[in-house]
């Protein structure tokens, strides 16, 4: 099963970013990692309401997607930090992006 081209984190983080200033949000990135080759995590920040996080990875057919962590449930800031801490301590590379969506429109899994 044929796979997509591998993107280099840092364009994929700033396509992200670009996506979301698009949709009127403010993005940033929260902690960068290796610039060819690091993960990406996502937080979508819905303030009070608490933070979505999600994941990029490879879906079935090889192509790369974004997951909800954690079943898509919204994290309040103490469970999302732990999630965090643990996702660094695997992946000391790993990528941190946020996205300000008080809202909740934003969906990084739709085109």
């Amino acid at each position: 099963m044929p796979t997509e081209p591998r993107l280099k984190s840092k364009l994929a983080v700033q396509a992200l970013i670009r996506r979301a200033e698009v949709a009127g949000l403010s993005a940033l990135v929260l902690r960068k990692g290796d610039e060819d080759a690091g993960a990406v995590m996502l937080v979508v920040d819905r303030f009070a309401a608490g933070s979505r996080l999600y994941d990029r990875a490879r879906d079935g057919d090889g192509r790369l997607a974004w997951t909800p962590a954690d079943g898509g449930t919204l994290l309040d800031p103490e469970a999302l930090q732990s999630r965090l801490d643990k996702a660094l301590r695997r992946d000391p590379d790993l990528w941190l992006v946020t996205v300000e969506d008080p809202r909740g429109l934003f969906d990084p899994a739709a085109d």
